[in-house]
């Protein structure tokens, strides 16, 4: 008599996942530094533009009963001098530290694509001008000439902004004119000029289009580096002003109970080191991506 096998029963795992997902799956894998930048740009992000959602403390309330409070469930980073919770102030903190840094890269990468695209395209005179006058701002200390400008034009998140992007702007420049000397020579461009296009069309549709995709890489570092910056502005008393909260001034604010109270300064420094980490760590990314 032939025995009878049973066939063995199998587990239901449920469906099976599609290979676009088994491949995002992997690629999430490999790159668990890289999706950990990712989610802290993109938190710190939506701190700046609906802070709401994280928080239901004002970060104005002052509260002198339950003033410097250890971390706790109730108020997560403590409280500062005057009882305002301090992770409210990190959160709505960000806004002002973003965009003063974003203004300060959409002002570096402006005044540094019209003085790098000046020199590369005009060259001769126009350019020896503009390089040595891109060499001595390069020789001056970045921050100190920050701190400079500040001092002229005024204190404030805003004034922050632009001083440290006309700072930056000498490095963009600099990159910008390599590009544009480059592309003035090639072949789509020389079609333009025999096609009768004027040189500011020619600019504009052909020469800094394809001479500011290299950038991306320095703008992500410049960033991180603006955030730094600003911050350090506002440590000094030269960018936010009080009652306002902006990582460097809650630093400033939490200085003189560091022996103490560590956490006024330990929350908003972690948050500008996690935020300028991961900047850093998309950059080296967006680099190995474009070599």
């Amino acid at each position: 008599m032939t025995a009878i096998i049973e066939p063995t029963p199998v587990a239901d795992t449920g469906p099976e996942p599609r290979p676009g997902v088994r491949a995002t799956v992997r690629w999430a894998a490999g790159h668990v530094g890289l999706v950990a930048a990712v989610v802290v740009v993109a938190t710190v992000a939506l701190w700046a533009l609906i802070p709401e959602l994280f928080v239901h403390y004002d970060p104005y309330a002052v509260d002198t009963a339950h003033k410097l409070k250890p971390p706790s469930g109730a108020h997560w980073f403590g409280t500062d001098q005057l009882g305002r919770d301090l992770y409210a102030r990190v959160v709505y903190g960000a806004r002002a530290s973003l965009t003063g840094s974003a203004l300060a890269v959409g002002v570096a990468v402006l005044v540094g694509t019209l003085v790098g695209s000046a020199a590369g395209w005009f060259a001769g005179f126009t350019d020896g001008l503009l390089m040595r006058a891109i060499d001595v701002v390069l020789s001056i200390p970045g921050f100190l000439l920050a701190i400079t400008l500040v001092v002229l034009l005024g204190f404030g998140v805003w004034q922050a902004g632009i001083a440290v992007g006309l700072t930056s702007s000498a490095t963009f420049a600099r990159l910008i004119r390599s590009e544009v000397l480059e592309a003035r020579t090639s072949a789509y461009v020389e079609a333009a000029i025999t096609s009768g296009a004027s040189t500011l069309d020619i600019l504009r549709r052909h020469v800094i289009p394809n001479s500011i995709a290299p950038t991306i890489a320095l703008i992500t570092v410049q960033f991180g580096i603006a955030i730094v910056w600003i911050a350090s502005l506002s440590f000094l008393g030269l960018g936010a002003q009080p009652p306002e909260p902006e990582w460097g001034r809650l630093v400033a604010d939490g200085r003189n109970y560091i022996a103490t109270r560590g956490w006024l300064t330990l929350w908003p420094a972690l948050t500008v080191v996690a935020v300028v980490l991961a900047t850093n760590h998309i950059s080296r990314h967006v680099t190995r991506r474009s070599s």
